[in-house]
């Protein structure tokens, strides 16, 4: 009767391997917006070698959402204070050091923008101009999902 046991064992396993993603997103490396840049050239700011190292990679940032320009956006930008306006910039010369567009996996509710949340997405770094809308980005999560802290 040894496949009767795998298969009451893998069946007693299920409910723990439907958990995996949540726990995978719960162990991503965490970022701080004082960790996005390591300083300013001549060109202007500078990725860190942490962000060049995580580039890629599944991470966390806590913040605040930006007021999204449409309610049915899947996108929004996270800030490291709260902000009134969307701080989309026309170019990537005039970027601030504390925002980062959040790409979202799925559509979420959009939260007031003085409400602490934490984001977990895959990291990209460089400049990158969004086909759909036209802004300029520097840094960036995909497949994003956002819950409070």
């Amino acid at each position: 009767m040894p496949f009767a046991l795998r298969r009451r064992q893998f069946l007693a396993a299920l409910p723990a391997l439907a958990s995996l993603p949540r726990m995978a997103r719960a162990e991503a490396p965490e970022l701080t917006f004082d960790q996005l840049y390591g300083g300013y050239s001549a060109l202007g700011l500078t990725f860190s070698d942490k962000v060049k190292l995580l580039d890629g990679q599944s991470v966390r940032i806590r913040g605040f959402m930006a007021p999204p320009l449409k309610a049915e956006a899947q996108f929004f930008v996270l800030t490291r204070v709260p902000m009134a306006l969307c701080p989309f910039c026309s170019t990537d010369a005039d970027w601030p050091d504390n925002i980062v567009v959040v790409y979202l996996e799925h559509r979420q509710t959009f939260v007031q923008p003085n409400r602490t949340i934490e984001v977990t997405g895959r990291l990209e770094h460089g400049s990158w101009v969004d086909p759909d809308t036209g802004f300029v980005s520097q840094l960036r999560l995909r497949d994003a999902s956002f819950g409070l802290v």
